[in-house]
């Protein structure tokens, strides 16, 4: 009776460590939740909580198109710029919802065009991800400020203002859209022949191409991918800010890569999940609140913000090796 004790006692630990292993993140996530409200008693006040569904949906968004950028080996640091841009263009007319339309279709041309040449440039020219997005983040920079003169103006139409910051039953317009977002291409990352060629090619580009998989072209659908959720979000941004600038969406880029990161998906590629890259966004939008709730100074937020990339990249690190 003994011995079968002592053996059963090493396997239930070790199904407790695949368990924690397998939820670590959920469990990070429910942890800085906790913490978080025991610091600021006002964190999971009903206003609070509203204000981070708000603020997580763009971002959320952007995660998205980065996981799929990540898992073919790349990475997206022009998903800024293009929400900028984005923003831009839907302060550029009459602020009457007369124009929405047309303000959503050159927002996501915008974003479908940068997507399209980026991922041009990686796959047909062997540019490095990073070279050629910091590239079009430049250029669509320099448009932008050509365009605007340095000082856009303008109002954002009503349609879009509803998008970003109304709610139904108390439920953010923008979560609903990310979530719908979420579960069609999750759908397609885990459900079709796409999503296969998706993890393929990022696991091992030569495999792909021995499969009869034409690596290049799906690398570039996925930066498209990532140009197009880009310019959205931008859209949706704008909406929830009210008001727009030149740089509307600042930070976006490291905050969707460190989130994805967190959430799993693997720098390497072939590795990761929507699923995860949100749970990632979700720590980082805690995080940040929290820090905001407490009233600290803003070089202590940039400290703590710098702190937790930090952390993440140990983190995959330390994954990777294991």
């Amino acid at each position: 009776m003994s011995d079968v004790n002592m053996a059963g006692v090493p396997a239930a630990g070790e199904a407790l460590r695949n368990v924690l292993r397998r939820y670590a993140l959920h469990l990070s996530l429910l942890a800085m939740i906790v913490v978080s409200t025991l610091v600021s008693p006002s964190f999971l006040s009903g206003g609070n909580v509203s204000n981070m569904l708000l603020q997580a949906a763009p971002l959320g968004m952007v995660v998205i198109g980065q996981v799929f950028v990540i898992l073919v080996r790349g990475l997206d640091l022009s998903v800024a710029s293009i929400m900028a841009t984005a923003a831009v263009v839907a302060t550029s007319f009459s602020g009457q919802d007369k124009d929405a339309a047309l303000i959503f279709a050159l927002a996501l041309g915008i974003g479908l065009a940068t997507g399209l040449v980026n991922g041009l440039l990686v796959a047909k020219r062997n540019v490095s991800p990073f070279l050629a997005t910091l590239a079009t983040m430049i250029v669509l920079q320099g448009m932008r400020s050509a365009w605007t003169q340095g000082a856009p103006s303008g109002n954002v139409p009503p349609f879009f203002r509803i998008l970003g910051s109304g709610s139904i039953y108390g439920v953010p317009y923008n979560l609903i859209i990310t979530a719908v977002l979420a579960l069609v291409f999750w759908v397609i990352l885990s459900k079709s022949t796409f999503g296969r060629k998706i993890y393929i090619t990022g696991g091992n580009p030569v495999t792909a191409r021995l499969l009869g998989i034409n690596a290049d072209r799906v690398t570039i659908i996925c930066y498209v991918i990532s140009g197009g959720l880009a310019a959205l979000a931008g859209l949706i941004l704008s909406g929830f800010v009210g008001i727009v600038d030149n740089w509307v969406g600042r930070g976006f880029e490291i905050d969707s890569i460190v989130a994805a990161v967190m959430g799993g998906v693997a720098l390497s590629g072939g590795r990761g999940t929507i699923g995860g890259g949100l749970i990632g966004a979700a720590i980082l939008v805690v995080v940040f609140n929290a820090v905001l709730q407490l009233g600290l100074p803003i070089q202590l937020q940039i400290i703590i913000k710098g702190v937790v990339i930090v952390v993440a990249a140990a983190f995959y690190v330390r994954r990777k090796a294991g």
